[in-house]
């Protein structure tokens, strides 16, 4: 049984991994696949959440309508949403190390792919039309729903929503490059089940790389002790970054954001 249990979502994966680098070589040609052509599931399904995310997204809907000089757009869940922690300390490596590219921040706490997804066909874009945008996503989409028995999406999964969000990227910002992160660690130990699930993800969506549009960069080594750990003086509860935390995230992308935006 142990075996069946580790070989099918490795089957999963291999399968979904053949989708994403087909995505990946239609991406190269200038055309992106149609949401209907990725394997469905509820992380590739757009889906709102509660009247207060709506509030918010209406928010930021409005913040799109009127940033016509952003260079930089970042988009995420509640690690990207975290740049705006003033008492953490984000807040200030966010305006030092991307002010100047008049950032706009579309992070919403407890995200999912299905959620980003939503926000963007909802108006979230705007008028922006941004030198590069900053995209990390997935990691609220492992593990379990709050009844800690039904799972929420596999890796394969995941790497479709994300997928999907790309596509929907590039359509609509064709001159944007998009700065895929890796989704960062999470678990203080390298066999935790959701950092597996992480990394699974991450095997995937890095195959969305283009080299010319879409660049997959993993910084989540940064992160981490040598033997894998990931320490709480960078993410307190093993999966959001403190202030020394945000810093690494800047330090690691700094140049390779400069060199999109130019």
């Amino acid at each position: 049984m142990k075996n069946k249990i580790r070989i099918r979502p490795l089957l999963a994966s291999l399968s979904a991994l053949a989708l994403v680098v087909s995505g990946a070589l239609a991406f190269s040609g200038c055309t992106t696949p149609e949401l209907s052509a990725i394997p469905s599931s509820t992380a590739t399904q757009p889906e709102p959440r509660t009247e207060k995310w709506v509030k918010r997204h209406e928010g930021f809907v409005e913040t799109a309508k009127n940033s016509p000089d952003c260079q930089v757009l970042f988009i995420g869940d509640s690690i990207t949403d975290g740049w705006r922690n003033e008492k953490k300390g984000a807040l200030e490596i966010w305006e030092k190390n991307f002010g100047q590219y008049k950032p706009v921040n579309l992070g919403i706490s407890g995200d999912r792919t299905q959620h980003v997804l939503w926000r963007l066909q909802n108006g979230e874009l705007g008028v922006m039309k941004p030198k590069a945008v900053v995209l990390m996503i997935g990691t609220n989409n492992t593990g379990f729903e709050k009844d800690k028995t039904t799972p929420r999406n596999t890796p394969a999964e995941t790497a479709n929503g994300v997928t999907a969000i790309v596509s929907h990227l590039r359509k609509n910002l064709p001159n944007s490059k998009i700065l895929l992160l890796a989704v960062f660690p999470r678990g203080e130990k390298p066999d935790h089940p959701q950092r597996i699930q992480v990394n699974e993800i991450n095997a995937i969506i890095k195959n969305l790389a283009d080299g010319k549009n879409i660049v997959f960069l993993d910084i989540g080594g940064k992160f981490l002790d040598a033997d894998g750990t990931l320490p709480k003086d960078v993410m307190p509860d093993f999966l959001h970054p403190n202030a020394k935390g945000y810093q690494i995230w800047a330090d690691a992308i700094r140049e390779p954001l400069a060199k999109l935006v130019k």
